[in-house]
């Protein structure tokens, strides 16, 4: 006798390259333009106003009359200009909540260029081909993207199942959109699996502590020791990327200062944007395998509760106290954000819980240093990167330091020294300064 799985409602993104001509590239880049200067606009507008004053109806009476009043700001769809208020108001939400820093001017170069299409029946996608399909852009017309998953278009699509809108979003590779899908599906049921404990570090990506580690096959470390920041390109691309920054600094050379960068130094950073671009693409790729494998084969899954941010904090110090080993420092900063482990965790956080299963969080102090037979706690023990000797004369255990570390994160879980458990989304959301509750 079978029995019916319970729905729940799943809402993901789905990303997909654009095939943009020429004109459609300007209109794109004009809306992105034109959406950055709106947010600008609305960023002034409120910090001067008044707090008492300070109101949604008052930003977007405003906002009504710029579009008037100013004509390329007529380039923007109406729906995606009021996307842009509704965003701005949300950071300020996530700033009250304590879950972001505060919005601030979004500059020319170093921002994103993102455009919102908030209503999903103004896409009017369909699929033309195998590797093909047409998309209804606003004010651009119909543009050709990458069909590399089924989507709920056509008779597929119904209220339950459908696409609810679009992002799109410029990189070095191109302008790409971004689906907002949301799907009925039956309910996992609960994961099978055993439990593993997760170490991430720098030589080996993710150990695990069964002893089945997942590593890239692409050795970290160059010839002469030094960490290889380029490991996701082959020799012929790196050749290329020390030829493209050679170029680049020699154009530089000539650039005297307040003087406006040429058009061919620029073109030599397009370049090397490309490159870096398609090493992220690779990574990204690598990190979608290896977690979708980890949250199929295992049904709990323990990682460390990692404070990232102050990990790659510069050893700099001040002029009256500088750093020490600051090369060091800095090339292990490169490394750790090259590894992406917190991309990592929010990857495995989504896929354990679409597939039945936990993701848990435990205490990241001494995991490394701690011996994962008897517990006996040294710095000595750890030899190198890679080496663990335990120093107690009555155990001396040895093996892989991140295996031992590995080991030590699931031991932490079974004795119920647990942070985060059964996380089943991306973002903790908590009112600012609440703490999670440890559970013990």
């Amino acid at each position: 006798m079978t029995t019916e799985r319970a729905l729940e409602k799943r809402q993901f993104g789905h990303r997909a390259r654009l095939a943009l001509t020429p004109a459609q590239v300007r209109l794109v880049d004009d809306q992105a333009h034109a959406a950055r200067a709106m947010w600008n606009q609305l960023h002034d507008l409120w910090t001067m106003t008044p707090k008492c004053q300070r109101s949604l109806s008052r930003m977007d009476q405003t906002l009504r009359q710029a579009r008037k009043e100013i004509d390329w700001y007529a380039v923007l769809p109406a729906q995606a200009a009021q996307a842009v208020l509704k965003t701005y108001v949300q950071a300020w939400k996530n700033c009250w909540d304590g879950r972001a820093e505060e919005p601030t001017f979004k500059a020319r170069i170093r921002t994103v260029m993102s455009v919102d299409i908030p209503q999903g029946r103004d896409l009017q996608i369909k699929r033309v081909h195998r590797r093909w399909g047409v998309v209804n852009i606003p004010k651009v017309g119909r543009v050709r993207f990458r069909w590399t998953r089924d989507l709920p278009v056509g008779k597929a699509a119904n209220k339950e199942n459908r696409i609810t809108g679009a992002r799109l979003v410029k990189d070095a590779l191109g302008w790409h959109i971004a689906f907002r899908v949301q799907t009925l599906e039956p309910r996992a049921e609960p994961h099978g699996g055993g439990e593993v404990g997760i170490d991430a570090g720098v030589n080996l990506p993710l150990a695990l502590s069964d002893g089945n580690h997942q590593d890239h096959g692409r050795p970290p470390r160059l010839p002469d020791g030094t960490a290889d920041r380029d490991k996701w390109l082959n020799p012929d691309e790196k050749a290329k990327l020390l030829r493209l920054e050679r170029q680049a600094a020699h154009r530089k050379s000539f650039r005297k200062p307040q003087e406006r960068s040429s058009n061919s130094l620029h073109h030599t950073y397009d370049q090397i944007k490309q490159l870096r671009a398609r090493a992220t693409r690779r990574a990204v790729d690598w990190q979608h395998r290896t977690t979708m494998t980890i949250a199929r084969t295992y049904g709990t899954v323990v990682v460390e509760q990692l404070n990232i941010t102050n990990m790659v904090k510069s050893a700099k110090g001040t002029i009256e106290e500088p750093g020490k080993n600051v090369t060091q420092k800095s090339g292990l900063n490169r490394s750790i954000s090259q590894e992406a482990w917190g991309r990592t965790v929010t990857m495995l956080t989504y896929k354990t819980a679409r597939y039945g299963g936990t993701l848990v969080k435990v205490p990241a102090p001494n995991t490394s240093l701690r011996c994962s037979a008897c517990g006996f706690i040294t710095p000595c023990s750890r030899e190198d990167q890679a080496t663990f000797v335990c120093k107690n004369p009555d155990c001396g255990w040895e093996g892989n330091a991140d295996h031992n570390a590995a080991r030590n994160v699931l031991h932490l879980y079974r004795m119920g020294h647990a942070l985060i458990p059964a996380a089943g989304r991306a973002v903790a959301r908590r009112t600012r300064g609440v703490k999670p509750t440890t559970a013990r």
